[in-house]
């Protein structure tokens, strides 16, 4: 679990790991020793996970830890598909439960429901929730178009009014779905989602963003070395006083 480069870029923290591998392992490092500090101070913390193939290292590091007292964090997850079938493995909350949420005994997970009969209910029932349940730590990552969570940049607002909210993803954003592997075709890509706005992302006391594969050296690069705008959702992670940006030498090749 190591890095071979370490360096800011405003506020924002970034390490570059020599494969995607280690990055997650130095990723789950990071997030395992936060929890721990956190459950020092709490008797419970509130914790948000993204669902991607590029949380897949961290994730299967994470579980791996046997001194994390489980039963006091309480689980969230950024964003889900609206209109996906329940057995789907395309559901975030699917892939999550087989990675995580299934696997560790947690104080509580809490499901956005994509198949809600009313889905502007459903926002404002997650939103409730996140307020009861101020984030603690935010593990996430950054679309191949920048956006975090499901935020794509022409839904993308910094200053958003809502917690959680529907959007129309753009095609770049489900094309990422095509080549992540997670559809054969973009019409089998749903087109509408549930997401975490990025006021209630950035709320996160910590923020830990893992982002490997070269498909993201462009988005990576933008991030780091362009303006701070919502053209690039993801470049508002410097302004965050905590957050930590872990690459893989694919991811990074932009920059170094």
């Amino acid at each position: 679990m190591s890095y071979i480069k370490n360096f800011k870029v405003d506020n924002l923290e970034v390490f570059i790991s020599e494969n995607r591998d280690e990055m997650g392992k130095l990723a789950a490092r990071d997030v395992h020793d936060r929890i721990l500090e956190l459950l020092e101070e709490k008797d419970a913390i509130n914790m948000v996970f993204a669902a991607a193939p590029s949380q897949n290292e961290f994730l299967a590091s994470l579980v791996s830890y046997d001194d994390v007292d489980w039963g006091r964090i309480n689980a969230f997850h950024l964003d889900e598909y609206i209109g996906l079938s329940i057995e789907a493995p395309q559901r975030f909350a699917n892939f999550l439960k087989d990675r995580i949420f299934g696997k560790v005994g947690f104080k509580s997970v809490n499901y956005i429901d994509g198949n809600a009969q009313d889905i502007e209910a459903e926002c404002r029932r997650y939103s409730e929730l996140l307020k009861e349940h101020p984030i603690d730590i935010g593990c996430i990552g950054i679309g191949e178009n920048g956006h975090i969570a499901f935020n794509d940049p022409w839904v993308a607002d910094f200053n958003d009014k809502k917690l959680v909210k529907v959007v129309e993803l753009d095609e770049r954003c489900r094309m990422q779905q095509v080549h992540d592997g997670c559809f054969s075709s973009l019409d089998e890509v749903p087109r509408y989602a549930i997401t975490l706005t990025i006021p209630t992302i950035m709320s996160s006391q910590f923020i830990y963003c893992i982002v490997p594969a070269k498909t993201k050296a462009e988005a990576v690069y933008n991030t780091l070395k362009g303006d701070i705008v919502e053209d690039c959702p993801a470049s508002i992670l410097r302004t965050h006083p905590r957050a930590y940006l872990y690459l893989d030498m694919d991811s990074a090749e932009k920059i170094i």
